[in-house]
């Protein structure tokens, strides 16, 4: 009887230390959330820039402005700014 208390109460205290340090894991880690995250990121053309189309960043898709010239669909660009709902991209060298 007393190996099974003790065997309870290990599994009892392993259990809360791993809640504990898993926790303070999860608090420690830094937001990447938000449009500003976004800058400087990949995008690949779903609709041709022309100057305006769409494009797909992290799985989002956003309507997006290239700063000159045209990218066709499936080329990737890069993200230079975020205005709103609509993204500033240019060509990827």
């Amino acid at each position: 009887m007393p190996a099974l208390i003790t065997a309870c109460a290990i599994v009892v205290v392993a259990f809360i230390y791993f809640a504990v340090v898993w926790t303070l894991r999860t608090y420690r880690k830094q937001v990447a959330a938000g449009r500003e995250d976004l800058i400087g990121k990949t995008a690949v053309v779903k609709v041709a820039l022309e100057p305006k189309g769409m494009v797909l960043v992290e799985g989002e898709t956003w309507t997006a402005v290239i700063d000159s010239g045209s990218a066709l669909p499936e080329e990737e660009v890069i993200v230079t700014k975020v205005d709103g709902l609509k993204l500033a991209v240019t060509r990827k060298i």
